[in-house]
This record gives C-alpha cells, sequence and structure tokens, in this order.
C-alpha cells in the first residue's frame, strides 16, 4: 500500500497545536492544507508564528477548513464542549478525524460523533500521544511476559502538574463552559487511560472516586482521584490528578511475579529516549538490607518524538481507507470509549457522595 500525501487542516490555534504542528511539518506525508481561527488576523498570526508554509489556506472560521476540499482530514484541539459540533461535522464532511482529549464531555456525545465518523467511513483517533511511542509497547511485553511479571494484581497511575495564577483564572481547561471535566478530563483522561492500558483494557466492575476533590470557584475540578476494582479477580488500581502539584507522571504496575515503573509516561523528560524501571523474583537481602536484584532501567530511543509517530500511524490507517484496500480501524474509538467511560463513573461516584459506580460497557 502507496502512502499519499495526507492534507491536515487544523480547528484553532491552542498551544498543544505548536507541538502536533512541529511533527506535521517535518513528516514527509503530511502537509498542513489549511487552518483556521475564530479570526483570520490569528489565522495569520499563528501560521506564521509557527513557519507555516506559504501555500497553508488561512480562514477565520472553522468551518471553512471543514469545506476546503483540500483538506483529508482534521485535527480538532478545540475545547471538548466544541467537540461534539465540530468533530460530527467534520465526519459529515468526510474529513477523517483527529480529536484532542478528553474526546468528549461525557460517553453519550462520544457516542454521536462516532455514530457520524461510522456513517461517513473515516478514520477516528484521539490524540494521547503516549500511546504511540516504541516505550509503551516495550512495557506491555515485559507485562505480559507471565514469567517474570506473573499475574497483574495493582495499577497506580499519577498526573499532576502545578499551574500558575494566570492558567488557574485564564486557561480553557478551568472554565465550565469550555471544559467542564477540568482536570479530571486533562490530566485524569491519562491516568485513567494508563489503568486500562496496563489491564488490557479490561474495564473494572466499579469506580469510586476519593472524597474531598478540589473544585474552582466556578465549580471546575482541580484534583481529585479515585480507585477502581475488578470483582472477579481481585484486581484494584488507584488513580491521582491534580493542577495543583508538582509535575508527576507515573505509572506503577504491580504482579505476583514483578513490577514495572514508568516516571514520564505522558511526555518523555528526553525526547529520543523513553526509560522506564522493571524487576523480577525480589528478594530480601541478608538482614533485610536490601533488594536483590534491584530494578534495572530499560532505555527505548526512538528517532521522532511520540506525536510524529501518532500521526504516522493515523496517517497509515487513513491512506488504507482512502486506497480503498481497508475499512477504519475501530480500535481506538473503542479504546475511548472505554476511557470516557470510566471518567462519566468518576463524575457519577463525586456527585454521588463517592459511593462506588458500576461501569457498563
Amino acid at each position: 500500500m502507496t502512502q499519499t500525501q495526507l492534507r491536515f487542516g487544523i480547528l484553532g490555534c491552542a498551544n498543544i497545536v505548536r507541538k502536533v504542528s512541529r511533527s506535521m511539518l517535518s513528516s514527509p506525508n503530511i502537509t498542513i492544507s489549511a487552518i483556521g481561527s475564530r479570526s483570520l488576523e490569528k489565522a495569520i498570526a499563528f501560521a506564521s508564528e509557527c513557519q507555516f508554509p506559504e501555500s497553508t489556506k488561512l480562514y477565520g472560521s472553522y468551518g471553512a477548513v471543514l469545506d476546503d476540499p483540500d483538506v483529508d482530514a482534521v485535527y480538532i484541539p478545540l475545547p471538548s464542549s466544541l467537540h461534539l459540533h465540530w468533530a460530527v461535522l467534520a465526519a459529515q464532511k468526510k474529513k477523517h478525524v483527529l480529536l484532542d482529549k478528553p474526546v468528549a464531555l461525557n460517553v453519550g456525545e462520544l457516542d454521536v460523533i462516532l455514530a457520524a465518523c461510522e456513517a461517513s467511513g473515516v478514520q477516528f483517533m484521539d490524540a494521547t500521544m503516549w500511546m504511540h511511542h516504541p516505550r509503551t509497547a516495550h512495557m506491555k511485553e515485559v507485562l505480559s511476559d507471565e514469567q517474570r511479571f506473573g499475574q497483574l494484581t495493582m495499577v497506580h497511575s499519577v498526573f499532576t502538574h502545578m499551574s500558575d495564577e494566570y492558567f488557574l483564572k485564564n486557561d480553557v481547561r478551568v472554565k465550565p463552559d469550555l471544559d467542564a471535566l477540568g482536570a479530571l478530563g486533562d490530566n485524569g483522561w491519562y491516568a485513567i487511560r494508563a489503568i486500562l492500558w496496563a489491564n488490557d483494557y479490561e474495564l473494572p466492575n466499579t469506580v469510586t472516586a476519593f472524597r474531598d476533590p478540589v473544585y474552582n470557584d466556578a465549580g471546575v475540578l482541580l484534583k481529585c482521584g479515585g480507585s477502581l476494582n475488578w470483582y472477579k479477580n481481585g484486581k484494584v488500581a488507584t488513580f491521582y490528578y491534580s493542577f495543583l502539584s508538582n509535575i508527576c507522571m507515573d505509572i506503577m504496575v504491580h504482579g505476583t511475579k514483578g513490577n514495572l515503573r514508568v516516571h514520564d509516561f505522558v511526555i518523555p523528560f528526553n525526547e529520543k529516549v523513553g526509560s522506564f524501571y522493571a524487576v523480577s523474583d525480589s528478594k530480601w537481602t541478608e538482614r533485610s538490607l536490601g533488594c536483590d536484584p534491584e530494578p534495572s532501567e530499560v532505555k527505548v530511543a526512538t528517532d521522532v518524538p511520540q506525536e510524529a509517530l501518532m500521526l504516522r500511524e493515523f496517517g497509515r490507517l487513513v491512506a488504507g481507507v482512502r486506497s480503498g484496500e481497508a475499512k477504519p480501524e475501530t480500535k481506538w474509538a473503542v479504546i475511548s470509549r472505554k476511557t470516557l467511560l470510566v471518567i462519566d463513573a468518576v463524575m457519577a461516584s463525586i456527585n454521588n457522595g463517592f459511593v462506588p459506580v458500576e461501569v457498563i460497557y
């Protein structure tokens, strides 16, 4: 299958576009065909600042990007309250959809988006970049090795960062009319996805939010956490997310025979090397003065950043659909939906007094 040029349209000038567009510009099979903003002046200034090619069309609306016949796919990094409208419209216009997280405010909205993509035969993928780093596949190999890791028993995931006063007052992620899920939809999305990933996307039976979440004055979550339980095999998981703590991006996975830990799963500390630590068959040393063996560091190199690998995979899937050699890959839709189901359960637990909430697919 020959991969043809994928012509992207971008809806909006969010900060994350600076990161993603850098990889678009360096990818030989991708071109930025158009970008739209709420004003033409902003689109012009943003394209110039990010050094978009002169051929990029600049529009003063999102709809103009979707109407452009030279756009094959759209990247949508808009506030989550706008995802339902613009993702559905993009699908109806036969544009393949790369949608930033959280992909919707709830599963009901996401189901409408996915139905529109299916009806139009376009590819859907959420823009969770760490899923595409080669380290992620390597860690999964470790977790799948029953001889060394055994059976998974517990996962703990954390994603926090300390936000400054400007962020806490002005960022879209703390505005109830733009991103009503707040830190749960942003940092919590990653922490919950990590748990599902470690569990091969097996949904828990119940989700329970921790008590005493922190909100801003507008009622948007700034920090919280919760637990997940799988009754049939006794597995448990905990997660924590916050806009109010120092940067932490940990996944800790415990098995009957081994452990795995990664300290930077969301954004690798080093763009070209992703590390994690693993150990199996640990025992106390004499007089319990230490542990043997100690966890060993595994380094996984990559020539391109994880967002470029995400774009490469998205482009590969779109190329298959466009050539008629493949149908849209549904794996990413399923994973997105399961992530959002758990987020819905967290919100339901909070709203109902922190009781366990059953998760039903």
